[in-house]
């Protein structure tokens, strides 16, 4: 279960595709373990329900970018924004760079903007950057997050 062993033909390269569900599960069997040996027992779900609510979003961050980056590509992500990167913003590889810092350290949209505004970046080729990136649509939620 492992990832997908299916193939995605990309101009004239194949990506293998892979599944964020079922690489999650190698993170939370490890986080389970460690958890459980930390404990002394079994933690089970309680566990997996923690790993979700402490790591779930950061790990998807992780994927998402690297599905825009083109080094993989995610089955449950926007086929249209895999390699996304390579394609656009080639004009500005500097401000992506920065942007793309703050996201994979956790940071939101609004973030990114007062951290233009305090460094007298202008804000329209940040806003252009994070409209086409729109970090707020590729969310996803764990299919044991709770509601």
């Amino acid at each position: 279960m492992a990832h997908e062993s299916s193939t995605l033909e990309r101009g004239h390269s194949m990506a293998e595709q892979y599944s964020v569900y079922d690489e999650s599960w190698l993170e939370i069997d490890s986080f389970k373990w460690i958890e459980s040996e930390r404990a002394g027992y079994d933690l089970g779900d309680k566990a997996v329900n923690r790993w979700v609510s402490d790591h779930w979003r950061g790990y998807l961050r992780a994927r998402w970018l690297e599905h825009l980056q083109g080094s993989r590509y995610w089955i449950e992500l926007d086929r249209g924004d895999f390699g996304l990167l390579k394609r656009s913003f080639i004009g500005e590889p500097e401000l992506l760079n920065a942007i793309l810092s703050h996201l994979k350290a956790g940071l939101e949209n609004l973030h990114v903007l007062c951290w233009a505004k305090e460094n007298q970046i202008p804000c329209e080729p940040v806003l252009r950057i994070l409209e086409a990136l729109d970090i707020n649509s590729r969310r996803l939620r764990h299919r044991f997050e709770q509601r």
